[in-house]
């Protein structure tokens, strides 16, 4: 039977529909930054360019119900991913990766986290869904077309060409948009959420064949390039050898962020116990020091500390390169004599630490089997800090000394959840609830550490111990950022002040050294592995590795986010602008001698060179798994 021509193809409304529904989820459920009014046009107009594009690929159907089982079930699919990538972008302020598609075991562990990030309201984003499934029953003869073969071409044609003028739009817009696929958000509100993923398929797809083809003289360059630019003189720092043959006890400390520290909430400190640390002659304080994580968060700060190294822009390197051969700090103080541990009482499979330890040379991995955890000892993600601390104390008295333990805190996770009885100060008032419930979780995590030093004190082990405290990344996004306004005294926060937040504690406490203080220089937890074999007064010489020893003199001078924007002594780059770091005001391109004076990202671009190099060859090692080629001897 013959189609009847319809009035309205379905395909064209379904396309409408949706292209109405995802630009507002752009332009008011993602917090996308829009610096002009081509931002505003190319945001508007890509979805329904991706909307055309998928639904009219129903004309190539010749009978009516083929043509309409298609849009009812791309409609959902494509809906779907609007919805899946919405909850990600609530709590991460990002959009999802392939390789995180591969990490969906840990998904069931995020238990309440999910739930707290699905509103009721979400339900509205399968009205049309809804609409469409309903009339393309009811109306199955009259809303199918019937094209001959040139008509299904110029619609094809049509998409391909209202597709290459999205992209040439966003290429004039944002120049090598495509070359600096790190910047999802670029690319979703230039080229839209549906061809970013397609284009990150495309990007794994060819990261995964780089270790194929590898084979170690990519080594060269990236070795070439760290003599020049990041590995400093031989002279050893004034710190080297402070903490030689002593234990290292590692605490990372969950979510914490600098903004709490020295601060309070309705009149209570909010970490009283770490403000004291800092005054303590023993302590060297770091306040200019940055997380660098990217999607892997928690095993992020992990890999960055233990390597060096970068961890990925797309993805968690625990779960994509577990494999990989590294040339870990455990690893490294192994040859020592060291011993080493990591205790996280939560299960071992999240984030493929067994695998991953193993990797870096870890010998021990006490997980949640180790630890009595039930439900009055538990909340949100596991074992309380408080009894996960006095439940650990006998695994230090049993380890051989000296030896590397870290522990890995859980209470203050999102959605910070902590019940009356353990909360010693009042959440703050805001329209956020998690910034709110943020203060009195960190509180609790500071009389854990307080109580955890104690301990420590009490069965003899602190003495001979060297402790490090670290923040492994934020907890609170930027889509909390008008409560987050509110309690800091601004009127909003700005592209500068989110980078400033990325601030993270870092304690590094040496019982008996005596010349402790605070430290301003800039520092990120890249630096972390060189530093403390410098601590440890162990002197390695050959190496691959992106950062320096924090108590030596000639840093390199600025550290990199893993976004690709970075701050520096004097500058911090971030969403294209060049900002003066001290006092926060962008800085014209006259201030550093360059002559377009409209341009003031001349003033950051010879380090945004370096930057992004660093960057792209952290990431070559790792896709490569280019340390199988390097002689470390």
């Amino acid at each position: 039977m013959k189609l009847k021509k319809p009035k309205i193809p379905l395909f064209i409304l379904a396309s409408l529909l949706f292209g109405l529904k995802t630009y507002f989820v752009y332009r008011f459920m993602f917090n996308v930054e829009l610096d002009n009014n081509m931002q505003e046009f190319i945001l508007f107009i890509n979805p329904f360019v991706s909307a055309f594009l998928l639904f009219s690929l129903a004309v190539w159907f010749n009978k009516s119900s083929r043509q309409m089982k298609f849009l009812r079930y791309s409609m959902f699919i494509a809906t779907f991913i609007i919805f899946a990538n919405l909850v990600f972008y609530r709590q991460f302020t990002d959009f999802i990766t392939i390789p995180q598609l591969f990490m969906g075991s840990n998904m069931s562990d995020l238990g309440s986290s999910i739930l707290t990030l699905i509103k009721p309201y979400d339900i509205l984003l399968f009205a049309d869904v809804i609409l469409i499934w309903f009339i393309s029953k009811r109306k199955e003869e009259d809303l199918a077309v019937s094209y001959q073969k040139r008509g299904k071409v110029f619609a094809l044609a049509m998409s391909l060409l209202l597709l290459a003028g999205n992209f040439f739009l966003a290429e004039m817009e944002r120049p090598q948009l495509f070359t600096r696929g790190f910047d999802r958000e670029y690319l979703v509100k230039n080229i839209g959420l549906f061809n970013y993923h397609i284009y990150d398929i495309i990007q794994h797809s060819r990261a995964e064949s780089k270790r194929v083809f590898a084979d170690g003289n990519e080594l060269n360059d990236i070795e070439k390039f760290i003599n020049e630019n990041v590995k400093i003189d031989d002279k050893k720092s004034s710190m080297f050898g402070a903490a030689e043959g002593k234990n290292i006890i590692w605490i990372n400390a969950e979510s914490l962020q600098s903004f709490v520290i020295n601060n309070d909430v309705n009149g209570d400190e909010v970490t009283p116990f770490l403000n004291d640390l800092i005054e303590d002659e023993d302590t060297y304080y770091f306040e200019n020091y940055y997380e660098q994580t990217g999607q892997g968060n928690t095993s992020d700060s992990e890999f960055l500390v233990e390597n060096s190294m970068y961890p990925l822009s797309r993805g968690a390197v625990f779960f994509t390169h577990g494999g990989n051969e590294y040339h870990a700090f455990p690893e490294i103080i192994k040859k020592e004599g060291y011993t080493s541990s990591v205790l996280h009482a939560n299960n071992g499979s999240f984030w493929n630490r067994f695998q991953m330890y193993d990797s870096l040379g870890f010998d021990h991995f006490y997980d949640e089997k180790a630890y009595e955890v039930n439900e009055e000892n538990s909340v949100g993600w596991g074992l309380k800090d408080k009894p996960f601390f006095e439940q650990s104390i006998k695994y230090l008295q049993s380890m051989e000394e000296p030896f590397y333990a870290k522990f890995i805190t859980l209470t203050n996770h999102f959605p910070f959840e902590l019940e009356e009885e353990d909360q010693s100060i009042e959440p703050y008032n805001s329209n956020s609830n998690t910034l709110n419930n943020y203060f009195p979780a960190v509180r609790y995590m500071d009389e854990a550490i307080e109580g955890f030093f104690e301990q420590l004190k009490a069965t003899g082990i602190y003495e001979d111990s060297i402790i490090v405290i670290m923040g492994d990344h934020i907890g609170i996004s930027a889509n909390h950022n008008k409560a987050m306004s509110k309690y800091l005294g601004k009127e909003e926060i700005t592209p500068y002040d989110q980078v400033q937040l990325q601030r993270v504690p870092l304690f590094i406490h040496i019982p008996g050294d005596g010349n402790g203080k605070t430290i301003s220089k800039v520092s990120g937890q890249i630096d972390m592995k060189p530093t403390m074999l410098s601590l440890l007064g162990i002197d390695v010489s050959k190496d691959i590795y992106f950062g320096n020893d924090l108590f030596a003199e000639n840093r390199k001078g600025y550290i990199a986010l893993r976004n690709g924007d970075f701050v520096s002594d004097e500058y911090i780059s971030t969403a294209g602008i060049c900002y003066d770091r001290e006092t926060g005001e962008p800085v014209k391109a006259a201030e550093s001698n360059t002559s377009d004076t409209n341009d003031n990202s001349n003033a950051c671009s010879t380090i945004s060179e370096k930057v992004q190099t660093e960057l792209q060859h952290s990431d070559d090692i790792i896709y490569g798994d280019l340390l199988r080629f390097y002689d470390f001897k």
